[in-house]
């Protein structure tokens, strides 16, 4: 975020070949340091920051030097914000509230989870796969009745259609 009347956050170019850092005027900002908080630390040269004509825009550092801060992990998570806008992105995450969402509402619903009567990590986290394992195996017993009966009906059904097929042409 930058100051009110500043220039934007988006006007400073980061170049990944020469890891460096263009302001709007065209300077370049140097590696300095990476913090503890995991930033990387871009710093404008004094020398050139004392003649720029948009100063004032940029920096209020006595120094007359700009930091700009770039986080270790942004360029995953720019690939992830570009995976996300991606057209096959949007179509399978158009099919998330199907699959997924329903997931975590039948367990809030059906089983309980909206709370846990246990505190401490290892005991929710027991808790909870006891209840998802219950989930997984109701829905192998759904599918292995379903495909029961399915075969129950095919077994039934092709007789009476092979029946039916002979009386036709006769």
């Amino acid at each position: 975020m930058t100051k009110e009347g500043f220039h934007e956050w988006y006007k400073y170019v980061y170049d990944e070949y020469l890891d460096i850092v263009i302001c709007p005027e065209y300077k370049i900002l140097l590696y300095s340091t990476t913090n503890q908080k995991g930033y990387r630390e871009y710093k404008s040269l004094k020398y050139q920051c004392t003649t720029c004509g948009t100063r004032h825009l940029c920096t209020e550092n006595r120094e007359c030097q700009k930091t700009v801060t770039r986080h270790i992990w942004e360029d995953y998570i720019e690939r992830a914000e570009e995976i996300q806008h991606s057209p096959q992105e949007k179509e399978s995450y158009r099919l998330r509230s199907q699959t997924i969402k329903k997931v975590f509402a039948d367990a809030k619903e059906k089983y309980g989870m909206r709370y846990t009567p246990y505190q401490g990590l290892k005991r929710v986290s027991m808790w909870v796969r006891l209840k998802y394992a219950a989930m997984n195996l109701k829905k192998l017993a759904m599918w292995k009745w379903k495909a029961a009966c399915r075969r129950f009906f095919i077994t039934i059904s092709v007789p009476i259609f092979k029946k039916n097929l002979c009386y036709a042409s006769a």
